[in-house]
């Protein structure tokens, strides 16, 4: 029999099913070792850390047998490559599978070219220190869904593998079999035509900006996004602007903020998609014109966040207060 290191690594011990053979191995193993994702387990598989009968298999398409005996040697947790920062994070709940947060404006989720540092996982990995078993072999937060840079509002993190994974599936279900929710609040221009509905408008890479998203005719994925005017503010008959509720049935980059701009309805602020409407700012009165003015983001705020817990299976339900800046600009505008 092959023998696996012993530097701290987990061993886990199967023996195929008659119902699971001819199926793949990664595949078998991703459904009997539910704290695994399929990915890192045929990442384990080509690493040679996984054995039938004793030999090494490193091929992830292999079929199994019935009553093959199958190892798998799971290594412990490699340290992350972002380092941990002491970033101030507002944490308002917390386990050992998962946290959620509420995010403030200016943060970026991810490290990648231009912030290496300075972002939510920086400082995820600093508060969760030891209590962050793995994500891929690695010791770092798992993140299932993401907020633009300056919009604010809650998120859900996952702390190891088996979290991840679960939490993943539900936010690529978009909540249509299972208990997920995300809302948000927006101040958009104008106010839509009808006070509920929805935009079913695929969403690709603008072919005239690639840093930009846009509403494709061809070659987008689908998007959706249920809309709800809450409030308007300015002249009754000719409202400036209007408040918001957006519910998200799939989960595309920047979806909102592409979608209310191809209704003609930008989010306030939104300098990528809503540029074209500053000229709206001299038919405002004081002080929400100011109150614009000092806004450097998008109107947006993602206010509800529910979920069925990967572990308990508990639905948990949160929601979250709009910022002071946002909460100041929607004071502005009820002042009209």
């Amino acid at each position: 029999m092959d023998q696996f290191p012993d530097d701290g690594e987990e061993i886990v011990d199967l023996v195929v099913e008659p119902d699971a053979a001819g199926r793949r191995l990664d595949a078998y193993l991703a459904t009997a070792i539910a704290e695994l994702s399929r990915s890192r387990l045929k990442v384990l598989i080509e690493a040679g850390h996984v054995s039938i009968g004793g030999a090494t298999i490193v091929e992830a398409k292999k079929a199994v047998n019935a009553g093959d005996v199958i190892r798998v040697a799971v290594p412990p947790a490699v340290a992350p490559e972002p380092e941990g920062e002491p970033i101030p994070l507002n944490v308002v709940y917390e386990d050992s599978d998962l946290l959620v947060i509420d995010k403030q404006a200016g943060l970026v989720v991810h490290p990648a070219a231009g912030n290496w540092s300075g972002t939510l996982v920086n400082a995820l990995i600093a508060h969760c220190g030891d209590s962050l078993s793995g994500i891929g072999g690695v010791r770092r937060p798992g993140i299932v869904h993401r907020l633009d840079k300056d919009t604010t509002g809650l998120m859900v993190v996952a702390k190891n593998d088996r979290a991840h994974k679960r939490l993943a599936n539900q936010f690529a279900d978009h909540g249509r079999t299972g208990p997920l929710e995300r809302g948000y609040r927006a101040i958009v221009w104008g106010v839509p035509s009808l006070p509920y509905g929805l935009v079913d408008a695929p969403i690709g890479r603008s072919p005239t900006s690639r840093l930009k998203m846009a509403v494709l005719k061809t070659g987008g994925k689908e998007a959706i996004t249920h809309y709800t005017v809450q409030d308007r503010f300015g002249d009754p008959k000719n409202p400036i602007a209007s408040l918001i509720d957006l519910r998200l049935e799939t989960g595309r980059t920047h979806q909102i903020r592409v979608h209310m701009a191809a209704m003609a309805h930008p989010l306030i602020g939104d300098q990528e998609y809503g540029k074209g409407f500053l000229t709206k700012m001299s038919l405002i009165p004081e002080p929400a014109r100011s109150a614009i003015a000092s806004f450097h983001r998008q109107a947006l705020h993602a206010w509800l966040l529910g979920f069925e817990h990967p572990t308990t299976g508990e639905t948990l339900h949160f929601e979250s207060e709009p910022p002071e800046d946002l909460a100041h600009l929607i004071e502005a505008f009820n002042g009209l």
